[in-house]
């Protein structure tokens, strides 16, 4: 089972949410193959900007520069099924502006990092060059399935 909500605490975002809940509904579906059936999940979406998202990367990432999203998991191993709690918080500010420099739809962009957090979400990691090529190559065919083009290659 999996339940998304959506959050909106940025003015930049309002104006995108019935789409951009049609994205991740449909995107869901195309990576829940990838999703571990032995959890439930809940997810919320939480739609925010560089400000918000500079305090969490400081406070939790100890970094203190902005991104484009982070993904947070709490795993509750005491109920049946076991349950997987989860927030990503993204930056409208910083997804239009990689758009922009890499010549990308920003809802790709948008969908490319719901997929990735997807992944992070069911333990998928990139700390090694091997970890990184699977992860990409699962992000690159469920973009495909989304009919949204490789996000590895930059336009130029």
């Amino acid at each position: 089972m999996i339940i998304t909500k959506h959050f909106c605490n940025s003015k930049q975002w309002p104006r995108r949410l019935a789409r951009l809940k049609k994205i991740s509904k449909k995107t869901i579906k195309e990576s829940e193959k990838y999703f571990n059936k032995k959890y439930s999940y809940y997810i919320n979406l939480i739609l925010s900007n560089d400000k918000e998202l500079v305090k969490l990367n400081k406070k939790f990432k100890k970094n203190k520069s902005t991104t484009d999203v982070l993904t947070f998991v709490t795993e509750s191993n005491n109920s049946f099924p076991k349950t997987k709690f989860c927030d990503i918080f993204f930056s409208s500010q910083t997804i239009k502006n990689d758009a922009k420099k890499n010549k990308i739809n920003f809802y790709d962009h948008y969908n490319h990092l719901l997929v990735h957090s997807f992944l992070h979400l069911n333990g998928y990691k990139h700390n090694k060059l091997v970890d990184t090529k699977k992860m990409q190559k699962i992000e690159i065919t469920i973009l495909k399935r989304l009919g949204i083009p490789n996000p590895y290659i930059i336009n130029e």
